[in-house]
This record gives structure tokens, C-alpha cells and sequence, in this order.
């Protein structure tokens, strides 16, 4: 193999919004969707890159949604991170069937139908060529799943967390709204922050920008973007100091 053809990364955090296993209309879980992610998913590992995952849970319930709804935050947060475990066990039980060895371990424990978060564990599986999914966020109330996966992305030793959308990288306005929306190939932590780009909300942006973790926002519903993603491609919007 020529040196080109090797991944540009070997460990990497796979963020999923819940809303991406929803399908079009992004509530509950679409299997075609969940199938197509999981194909994505297998094609990286087959290249030896080892991979963790952290998804949201906003198919099912969020959080934030239901206390404006007149639920406790803290009890919406737990529920939301509930739903993260079911979107889990389904992404799981899809990438076993390609016969992807995989792990779900939570911040939440529920031995039941998953390990509990251990860190050394979880980087165990990882060098047995398993993939780790972690579920129930930081399995405290108050903290996004984007801040699960700048915490999981830092404490597993990723060297890249990719965060997964349904546009092809972060403009200077909405694309959608604005057809000479501007996308960005490269940008530093500083000028998305001075521009307030809604990368990651703050608290996860701000883990990222203080350990120097590098963010990739690309459109993974575009057939083999993540593999292009970890080849070192120029796809989507890179976010570097």
C-alpha cells in the first residue's frame, strides 16, 4: 500500500445526532437510516481505524424540549439520555448484524443491556477491533451529548472528534435559507466562536477548543463521506486552533 492509502487518523469520535436515526423526519428510528450509518461505520473499521460513537437521543425526547413543556430539566435530561441508550442498542444491534463486534457501555448503569462507562475497558475493546457506543451522555442532568463526545473524545484519546450533519460542513450562514451561503474548508476555534457559529453548544466547544481536539462537521447522509472523512479528504469544514 502506498502511504496515501493509509487513514489519516486511527482512533476517532463518531458524534450522530438522534435526529440523523430518524430518517427524513427525524423522529424515532428509521431502519434504513440506522442501516445506511452502520454500512458508513463498517467501511472505516475495515480500514483498522478504531472507532467510538455518541449519539444523541433528540429522535425520541429531548431534554430542554420537554422541561418548556413543563418537565423538571433534571427529569427531562435523564429521560433524554434514556432515549441515547435505545438509539444505541439499535445502532448497535444493526452493526452486529454486518458483523461489526460492538460495545455499548453508559454513564447510567444498566447491566442489564449494556457495561457501565469504564475507561480502560472501553480502550480495551477498541484495540480488539471492537467499536465502543457510548449512551446515556455524561449521565448527568444539564450537559449535552456534544459535550458526552468532547469529554469521551478526550478521555479515549481520539484524535478527531467527527460530528456528523445533514449539510456538508459549517457556513457563514444558513445554506438553506441563503443560496450564497459561504462554506468554510478550514476554521480556528476563535473565529467560530467571534462569528458565533453553532458548531457544538459552548460548554462542549470550549472542552475542544482548551485541549486542542480538532472538530470535522461533514454531511454523513452522503454515501461514503466518512470514509472520505478519515482518508484525510477535504470534506466538510475542519475546526483547529
Amino acid at each position: 500500500m502506498k502511504k496515501t492509502d493509509q487513514p489519516k487518523y486511527s482512533r476517532i469520535l463518531l458524534k450522530l445526532s438522534g435526529e440523523a436515526l430518524g430518517g427524513a423526519g427525524g423522529t424515532g428510528i428509521d431502519a434504513q437510516s440506522v442501516q445506511s450509518m452502520a454500512e458508513q461505520i463498517r467501511e472505516v473499521r475495515e480500514l483498522g481505524v478504531q472507532m467510538v460513537i455518541v449519539i444523541g437521543g433528540g429522535n425520541i425526547f429531548r431534554g430542554l424540549a420537554g422541561s418548556e413543556k413543563g418537565i423538571e430539566r433534571a427529569t427531562g435530561d435523564y429521560m433524554g439520555m434514556l432515549a441515547t441508550v435505545i438509539n444505541s442498542l439499535a445502532l448497535q444491534d444493526a452493526l452486529e448484524k454486518l458483523g461489526v463486534a460492538t460495545r455499548v457501555q453508559t454513564a447510567i448503569t444498566m447491566t442489564q443491556i449494556a457495561e457501565p462507562f469504564i475507561r480502560r475497558r472501553a480502550v480495551r475493546h477498541l484495540e480488539k477491533g471492537r467499536v465502543v457506543i457510548f449512551g446515556a451522555g455524561t449521565g448527568n442532568p444539564y450537559f449535552s451529548t456534544d459535550t458526552a463526545a468532547a469529554l469521551r473524545a478526550n478521555e479515549m484519546g481520539a484524535e478527531a472528534i467527527l460530528k456528523a450533519t445533514k449539510v456538508d460542513g459549517i457556513y457563514d450562514s444558513d445554506p438553506k435559507k441563503n443560496p450564497n451561503a459561504k462554506r468554510f474548508e478550514r476554521i480556528s476555534y476563535l473565529e467560530a466562536l467571534q462569528r458565533q457559529l453553532a458548531v457544538m453548544d459552548s460548554t462542549a466547544f470550549s472542552l475542544c477548543m482548551d485541549n486542542k481536539m480538532p472538530i470535522i462537521v461533514f454531511d454523513l447522509f452522503k454515501p461514503h463521506n466518512l470514509k472520505q472523512v478519515v482518508m484525510g479528504e477535504a470534506v466538510g469544514t475542519l475546526v483547529t486552533s
